[in-house]
């Protein structure tokens, strides 16, 4: 992944958790969002969208926030993607409340074929819902793709961003592309719940 930037999506309110950090969740100190950030290892670059006032990182993991605050995974992906510095031809975009990401992300990789002239590879689950939060993407059409939003970014809808990519969807198991949104998906997952 040397021509890769991770970014991870992690700034959600998390309502139906009562508005915690659910990143922070995990099992004896792993939490979701180390989980993430080892999955995104290889990276070139590695940046988390929250609150960096949150932040429980390495130094070299880069932070950044959307605008508005909680404008959603469109304005988060655009701020990610308007971080200067060097950029990778591809990012890697995912979403940090997925409890075996480590195991998600090779999975996806697996069956990319940088000779595909596709403009990114998504996760889909059995049941064929598309999981965009799990996908690699070429780095100028996704930020074309996302510059075309005629609202713009904050509070976009992701398929906006979707139906304007050509994409290959990759067949992955349905505990892969599980996440945490509710306390029950939390002990499904063996995660710790604050009291």
């Amino acid at each position: 992944m040397r021509d890769v930037d991770a970014v991870l999506l992690a700034g959600g309110r998390a309502t139906r958790l009562g508005g915690i950090d659910k990143t922070a969740l995990g099992a004896a100190g792993d939490t979701l969002l180390d989980r993430a950030l080892r999955a995104a290892a290889g990276a070139a670059r590695r940046i988390v969208v929250a609150d960096p006032a949150a932040g429980r990182a390495p130094g070299d993991v880069l932070w950044t926030t959307e605008t508005p605050r909680h404008g959603g995974p469109v304005a988060a992906l655009a701020a990610a993607l308007a971080l200067p510095g060097p950029a990778a031809t591809a990012v890697l975009v995912l979403a940090a409340d997925l409890p075996h990401v480590e195991e998600a992300v090779p999975a996806l990789l697996a069956q990319v074929d940088p000779a595909d002239a596709a403009d990114g590879w998504i996760a889909v689950d059995p049941d064929g819902r598309d999981q965009p939060l799990l996908g690699l993407y070429r780095r100028a059409p996704l930020l074309a793709a996302v510059a075309a939003l005629p609202g713009g970014p904050a509070g976009a809808p992701l398929r906006g961003v979707l139906e304007r990519l050509t994409l290959v969807r990759v067949l992955v198991s349905a505990a892969l592309v599980a996440d945490v949104d509710t306390p029950a998906d939390a002990r499904a997952a063996g995660l710790d719940l604050p009291s």
